[in-house]
């Protein structure tokens, strides 16, 4: 089988959960290190380390020259968060120069953190996307925004010529042959109230409810362990699972050794595992084909 730029959409699109680490340390070195990770993608921490489009770049070509992976992948997706809140559409338009530097960067992916209203995706998802590319247009799109010039260096990491990148750089699964991955964070109680509505918004592979924020943001100071969540947040991570299931999204939580394999039960695909033992629980739960 000819094996996806994006792993991490080989992966989904056959019914198998993918499993992330988290960094935030930008350097080559690092990117060599995390090219032999066990995950199977890696989520930049742009939100809170410094913006460092330089340093990423040095990370994207650690882990291509590290790769290619054990399943026969070019190299270790990296999704990266992005600085700017979605707190709304005027927000996010004034900050989509973000999603373009770090899209130049290599990376395979974007999240909004704090994506509290449908206008801040909708400009998310336009910052993301090239101009001529129509589907999804005039269906709760406008055209994309992402303009010429930039692509010579992504399309490197990527290993395609920069007049097949900006084929490719466009969200799946919109696009059927886009090679990357957008995700939305609904992780306050201004997020919570739009959640229904803003799941529905097109170009969004995944949503997620943030612990640790949503939880700051009804009184704990200190994240509870997602192992023993009070009932109230129990509820809004149900609550926003289930408006991303009704919109066809899929969902991101973190998953324990006691309890990844009901998530995966009720048909989670993105995991935080923080052991590689959990991950490989998961896996062998649903009969991953190795290598993985």
């Amino acid at each position: 089988m000819n094996k996806r730029i994006n792993k991490i959409i080989d992966l989904v699109a056959q019914g198998q959960p993918a499993y992330y680490v988290s960094t935030e340390e930008f350097t080559y070195e690092n990117g060599l290190k995390l090219s032999k990770t066990w995950a199977d993608f890696i989520r930049l921490d742009v939100s809170t380390a410094p913006f460092d489009t330089a340093g990423i770049r040095r990370f994207m070509q650690g882990l291509l020259d590290g790769g290619p992976t054990a399943s026969g992948h070019r190299m270790v997706p990296a999704i990266a968060e992005l600085p700017t809140d979605g707190s709304d559409e005027a927000v996010m338009r004034a900050n989509a120069w973000m999603s373009r530097h770090l899209l130049n960067c290599g990376v395979h992916g974007l999240i909004l953190c704090h994506a509290e209203t449908p206008g801040a995706v909708k400009a998310f998802v336009e910052s993301s996307r090239y101009s001529f590319q129509t589907l999804g247009v005039g269906y709760g799109l406008g055209r994309g925004r992402r303009g010429n010039a930039g692509q010579e260096f992504p399309a490197k990491i990527w290993g395609v010529s920069a007049e097949e990148y900006v084929h490719l750089a466009d969200p799946w699964p919109l696009n059927p042959h886009g090679q990357l991955i957008l995700g939305i964070k609904m992780e306050n109680q201004r997020a919570l109230e739009n959640s229904q509505i803003t799941v529905r918004v097109p170009g969004v592979c995944f949503g997620e409810w943030g612990l640790a924020d949503m939880s700051m943001d009804h009184g704990y100071p200190v994240k509870p362990s997602p192992a023993s969540l009070p009932e109230h947040l129990k509820k809004i991570k149900e609550r926003v699972w289930g408006y991303c299931r009704e919109a066809g999204m899929n969902f991101l939580c973190i998953v324990t050794d006691q309890d990844v394999e009901s998530h995966l039960d009720k048909g989670l695909k993105f995991c935080r595992a923080y052991d590689e033992k959990v991950a490989e629980k998961g896996r062998l739960y649903t009969r991953r084909e190795k290598p993985w």
